[in-house]
């Protein structure tokens, strides 16, 4: 569906059903220069099993307009503009990499907006090598090639996904592919240089889950538990032999894990 959001042509994935009010929703946040195509099964269980589904594409990601933010902060406040462009006073919400960031950043800034919270691949600190970030720069193909190839474990490599005929390392260097040039860098940037996690997970007033990749190199399982030890009550699940795009290497887990926290 298409919102207005703080005067910006929005694109939001509502999954299968039409938003109705006497229903509880749920927010995806996708990563750096991604869309919301990343959400798509849990989308589309979410809106099915009666829950309102805004899983939107980022300003200057996928289909909507604008220029893309390169802070964390400014994102995590979108969020909550999008949530009142919809007349929707809370929701869970489930971030993804930088998506993460910005979930636990919008549930720190606007805690009475959110019921729970769900952290997938996530640390503090995010910090980005200088060479990836030189590449995104520079739209650099080798900045797509070093974060596809980081972001799944070696096994994935070679095939394996739940989902038949799915080309796991292909599909995501096509999405990024897709990115407009700049919007990835800005997203990187904005990883790096957020640091006010920390205080925002103390801020974080609702129940929260961390979904961890064992062999996640981009956000290591080491500074998701430092950061789940922030956040009051958080519970951690740690996905083995998997690494960072855990929605595509174990989808099936992944969403029963959502629905034990959304």
């Amino acid at each position: 569906m298409q919102l207005t959001v703080d005067g910006r042509p929005t694109f939001v994935y509502a999954g299968a059903q039409e938003h109705r009010t006497d229903q509880s929703a749920v927010v995806f946040v996708h990563g750096a220069g991604l869309d919301h195509t990343v959400w798509v099964l849990p989308s589309r269980y979410f809106s099915r099993h009666g829950f309102n589904v805004l899983a939107p594409d980022l300003p200057g990601h996928g289909r909507s307009a604008g220029d893309a933010f390169d802070q964390i902060e400014t994102m995590a406040d979108w969020i909550v503009a999008m949530l009142d462009a919809s007349d929707i006073q809370q929701a869970a919400i489930v971030g993804h990499s930088m998506g993460s960031l910005v979930a636990l950043a919008s549930a720190g800034r606007h805690p009475s907006r959110y019921r729970s919270l769900c952290l997938i691949g996530s640390a503090i600190p995010m910090s980005v090598t200088d060479t990836l970030m030189d590449c995104a720069r520079d739209n650099d193909h080798t900045a797509i090639e070093m974060l596809t190839y980081w972001g799944y474990a070696t096994r994935y490599h070679l095939g394996g996904n739940e989902n038949p005929g799915m080309w796991m390392i292909g599909g995501t260097l096509r999405l990024w592919e897709q990115t407009a040039p700049g919007v990835l860098h800005r997203g990187l940037q904005a990883c790096h240089a957020y640091e006010a996690g920390i205080t925002h997970a103390r801020a974080v007033r609702c129940p929260t889950l961390l979904l961890l990749g064992e062999r996640d190199i981009m956000t290591p399982v080491r500074y998701g538990r430092e950061l789940a030890s922030e956040i009051e009550g958080a519970r951690t699940t740690i996905f083995k032999g998997s690494a960072h795009h855990l929605m595509t290497e174990r989808p099936d887990e992944i969403l029963d894990a959502l629905i034990s926290i959304v």
